[in-house]
């Protein structure tokens, strides 16, 4: 099907625009923003689903509405957050003249205080999320800059340990401190598994199913 002559123009007009180098920063701020909010909607929206179903109560409908509320948030918060960061790094490299390591770390700290400062479930899972990466990351970097002695044997499995074992003595004795959404996965992995009355709540279900 041939486009009309006039879809054709305005097509072409377009292209040329996105081709000019002039407004690459602009259009990068415009494109950030598109590809924030597809991935955000892609991470969360399964991840979403699953923990919905699973752990919340509710009709059909407040648990559908919940996924899209949590769907919605995250895209549009990862969309505001990567425009902004584009758009701060741009001017501070226009206004420099040259564009430093700094640059970035400053536009990204403006960005995750407006956009990630309001401490919500969804804000908080992403910064947690965030945080163990940025740790791993950290101490790579210090072993490569010679801060931090490279260690002689594969520390991960103390790590692995310490973790579960602050993990688990947290949710026994501290569960208030822990998030909501982990503690409803571990009340599900530790506690639901103490409590049975035959073989349909053992085996096939994780609670007896009501009376009909």
């Amino acid at each position: 099907m041939v486009a009309p002559p006039q879809l054709r123009a305005l097509l072409f007009a377009i292209n040329a625009l996105l081709r000019k180098r002039r407004y690459h920063a602009a259009l990068a701020m415009l494109k950030g923003f598109r590809n924030g909010a597809v991935y955000g909607a892609k991470i969360r929206a399964p991840h979403a689903l699953v923990m919905t179903f699973l752990f919340r109560s509710g009709s059909l409908r407040e648990k559908l509405r919940a996924i899209l509320q949590a769907t919605y948030t995250h895209s549009w918060n990862l969309a505001r957050f990567v425009f902004l960061y584009k758009g701060l790094c741009a001017l501070q490299s226009h206004v420099q003249g040259k564009t430093y390591q700094a640059h970035s770390f400053v536009s990204a700290f403006i960005g995750g205080l407006l956009v990630f400062g309001n401490n919500n479930n969804i804000n908080s899972q992403i910064s947690m999320y965030l945080l163990s990466r940025v740790l791993f990351a950290l101490c790579r970097l210090g072993v490569e800059k010679g801060f931090i002695p490279e260690p002689r044997l594969d520390p991960f499995p103390w790590f692995s340990g310490l973790v579960w074992g602050l993990v688990l003595w947290l949710f026994e004795y501290h569960r208030p401190t822990l998030q909501p959404s982990l503690q409803s996965s571990m009340t599900y992995l530790y506690e639901d598994s103490n409590v049975w009355h035959d073989l349909s709540d053992f085996f096939i279900y994780n609670k007896s199913q009501p009376s009909k």
